[in-house]
């Protein structure tokens, strides 16, 4: 069976619109670890639209510096914009439109009881393998990092970057390996991407249309949370809930997200892929439903699970009160290491 997996850099419209929300979210955390913050970016052209909800006494008066350090991160810096002119995004001629207000005080009131700012449902994923990732898609993402590396030293590579990765199954050979990468003038990247992979793809195309010069906003309108199937496991398991970014670690999209991942490598042990299903309710603390399935050698087992842990809890355990989401954003909720040492209050309950 052939499989392929998508990954992006974070140069991508849609993944730097991702990265500037959790870079504003990192500045605020360091001004009060209890910011409430749901923050929706979408960049076109050069122009920044934020619209959301913030609140908890923290200042947004140098939000607009926020976006413009946030683009520097990437790399659209005033290095890139001399060589790249107006073929991507000019970090000197940012507009920044703001539509924020306070969080509703509806869902307030369920937070400061300790309940999920959110509802809906999450899954989390892990499986034999480097990474414990489908092998599809740790090679996309190992050679779209590597090319985002090479271009960030390079005068000719831009950053706004895709890779794409059809492997057969059974062999684990490459089949097809496909790039799309910002170039000032043609290069060839055939031995620089074999040495990456290990391998030669038997088909390889680097940007499909020939040319691939105009990019980021400039070519396309990124919004936040486009990029679910490269942030979570690509085709190898269903997307639960909503973007896992964008949001402080009171919102169950995050939280919920990565304790399902969590629970995944986990309860992943001698399996050879393991699923975890997990719901919340908007002001509660329970969940309405909790699975978990294993499979080896093509047998499922399923069991029910139960939790009843506290936001607050799971917010300090994954210390996701510290300035650690440009992280997270950059690296995937896959970077997320198990500790061992985990005591017990923080694992769920099989039936």
């Amino acid at each position: 069976m052939l499989k392929t997996a998508e990954a992006v850099s974070i140069g991508h419209p849609d993944k730097t619109a991702d990265y500037i929300s959790c870079y504003i979210l990192d500045r605020l955390i360091e001004q009060n670890p209890n910011v409430h913050y749901a923050l929706e970016v979408l960049v076109k052209d050069n122009t920044i639209v934020l619209a959301g909800e913030i609140s908890d006494n923290v200042n947004i008066d140098n939000i607009d510096n926020y976006v413009k350090e946030a683009l520097r991160e990437i790399g659209y810096d005033e290095r890139y914009n001399n060589i790249w002119q107006d073929y991507a995004i000019n970090i000197n001629k940012i507009e920044v439109i703001k539509r924020i207000s306070v969080q509703s005080s509806d869902i307030n009131q369920g937070v400061e009881k300790n309940g999920w700012g959110d509802q809906g449902v999450y899954v989390g994923y892990a499986c034999v393998g480097i990474n414990n990732i489908n092998h599809e898609l740790y090679l996309a993402r190992k050679l779209n990092k590597a090319l985002y590396e090479r271009a960030l030293k390079s005068d000719n590579l831009g950053l706004d970057i895709k890779t794409q990765i059809t492997i057969d199954d059974e062999s684990g050979e490459i089949r097809t390996a496909i790039v799309a990468i910002p170039m000032l003038k043609a290069e060839d990247l055939t031995d620089f991407i074999t040495e990456v992979l290990y391998q030669k793809p038997e088909k390889l195309i680097v940007n499909g249309t020939g040319v691939y010069q105009y990019h980021s906003s400039i070519a396309d309108c990124g919004v936040t949370g486009r990029k679910l199937a490269c942030d979570f496991y690509s085709t190898a398991s269903p997307i639960g809930g909503g973007s896992p970014w964008t949001k402080d670690g009171t919102k169950a999209d995050l939280t919920l997200n990565i304790y399902a991942r969590y629970l995944a490598l986990t309860e992943l042990k001698n399996n050879d892929e393991c699923f975890v299903y997990l719901s919340s309710c908007i002001g509660q603390i329970g969940m309405p439903s909790g699975v978990i399935k294993t499979i080896k050698k093509g047998v499922e087992t399923i069991n029910h699970i139960y939790f009843h842990i506290k936001p607050k809890s799971l917010i300090e355990y994954f210390k996701l009160n510290t300035p650690i989401y440009t992280e997270l954003c950059r690296n995937g909720l896959q970077s997320l290491k198990i500790d061992e040492t985990t005591p017990k209050k923080y694992l769920a309950w099989l039936d």
